[in-house]
């Protein structure tokens, strides 16, 4: 069943209009379901971990299981940008969606013996990386689909979509276990996965227009502006999914008694609905201040989570992190909107502006998209290894939120030094036209 798009004019507001506009918000429907498949899959171990009582692990060794499949998925989210642009997101999607029966279908043999070694464990927890990839295919297929000035709310709704699977694990996970039993951890996600793949399938579209060459894409690796933009991106998203994995082991550790698995899915929930506020802000505001002001306010929320761990109130804790959630999806949102305002502007200042030139931008963003996602998903496996070395070397997380305030610190520098900071009229490395 073909169903690749040859003629594709997504800036032309007449072509937007008549057809367009229907064809991108069919595409973008299903690749937020497959997304959010993997994003389910790619967080499992973040409750599986909290609820392994039966295994003699320390709090190390299970940081470790939740630290993995971050560590992957972020490797994988460079050669899973690509995939789009070589094969078709249609295609892709489809491949990518069952693929994640693996980590799935592993899951559920490995806890049903009680003999399982850790060391497989870990093996077994690093395949749900798969999930962590499909998150830079996703985005990269969706920028192809609208048009500049609606990509900011368009790449915002298709990442909430999947970082809401992050809050679904969280919610439903410690349901499922209770009544069914570790092993439901795997199964129950089985048949969500063949549904989500049968609909990339049958619903999504290829487009002739995306088709790219990996050379052309590595291209922007060359570019200052693709590592300043990481950077940026290890502090949102990265904290997004450090800290969405990292909260049930660690409010588990810091109070053993409290209603954690109730309420874990809160923050992830939280952060993925803001995701599409910050794209709209930054449409509207320019992604470069909304972020800028963005990072100090998770500079102050991080300064009240560690206040808060060592007062003994969980409810304290638990508040102050939803801050933290809050600003880390809004600044997702900001920064993705960076990415595409950077990279097309910079085409049309090399190449002038005209259609070919405009999608020239795309594929560079698209690229960019791909190497800025896998270094900012590092954040994940950072976070969560900061909190388990913390643990391991002084018994509390301290000095781990030390570390973050001081990152935070750091990045707000940066983007006021590359994009909000002026020399006479006009910003410094920022394109202002672009509205960075």
């Amino acid at each position: 069943m073909a169903r690749w798009i040859t003629e594709w004019h997504p800036d032309d507001p007449a072509f937007w209009e008549s057809s367009g506009k229907r064809v991108a918000r069919r595409n973008l429907i299903f690749s937020i379901l497959a997304e959010h498949l993997g994003f389910t899959v790619w967080t499992l171990w973040s409750v599986v971990a909290a609820k392994m009582g039966a295994y003699a692990f320390s709090t190390d060794q299970l940081f470790w299981l939740v630290s993995l499949p971050n560590l992957v998925g972020s490797a994988l989210r460079v050669p899973y940008t690509f995939g789009p642009a070589r094969f078709g997101g249609r295609t892709f999607t489809t491949v990518s969606a069952l693929l994640l029966l693996v980590p799935a279908v592993l899951l559920g043999v490995a806890v049903s013996d009680p003999e399982t070694p850790y060391w497989l464990f870990l093996v077994i927890a690093a395949t749900a990386g798969v999930g962590g990839g499909n998150f830079a295919s996703s985005m990269a297929n969706i920028t192809y689909f609208y048009p500049r000035h609606r990509q900011g709310v368009a790449l915002g709704l298709n990442a909430a979509g999947g970082n809401i699977g992050v809050s679904s694990v969280q919610l439903v996970m410690p349901l499922v276990i209770g009544s069914l039993g570790l092993a439901a951890a795997g199964w129950f996600w089985i048949p969500f996965i063949v549904v989500a793949a049968g609909c990339a399938w049958f619903f999504m579209d290829d487009l002739a227009s995306a088709k790219a060459a990996p050379r052309e894409q590595l291209a922007v690796a060359g570019r200052a502006q693709t590592w300043i933009m990481s950077f940026l991106y290890v502090g949102t998203f990265g904290s997004f999914i450090g800290y969405s994995t990292a909260f049930p082991l660690l409010a588990r550790s810091l109070f053993p008694d409290s209603p954690w698995p109730a309420v874990a899915f809160a923050g992830p929930l939280l952060g993925s609905l803001v995701r599409p506020v910050g794209g709209l802000l930054a449409d509207r505001l320019g992604g470069a201040p909304v972020t800028l002001w963005n990072f100090a306010a998770m500079g102050a929320g991080v300064v009240l989570v560690w206040t808060a761990s060592g007062s003994g109130s969980f409810w304290l804790f638990f508040l102050a992190f939803q801050l933290l959630f809050v600003t880390a999806g809004v600044g997702n949102g900001s920064t993705y909107r960076m990415i595409p305002a950077i990279f097309q502007a910079k085409a049309v200042a090399e190449r002038g502006r005209s259609e070919e030139s405009l999608l020239y931008g795309k594929r560079q963003a698209s690229a960019a998209i791909g190497v800025i996602s896998a270094v900012g998903a590092l954040g994940g496996f950072l976070i969560n290894r900061a909190f388990g070395m913390s643990f391991a070397a002084t018994g509390s997380p301290a000095a781990a939120f030390a570390a973050f305030a001081a990152f935070y610190a750091a990045c707000l520098a940066l983007t006021w030094w590359c994009y909000t900071r002026r020399v006479g009229v006009s910003r410094v490395a920022s394109l202002a036209h672009a509205r960075v």
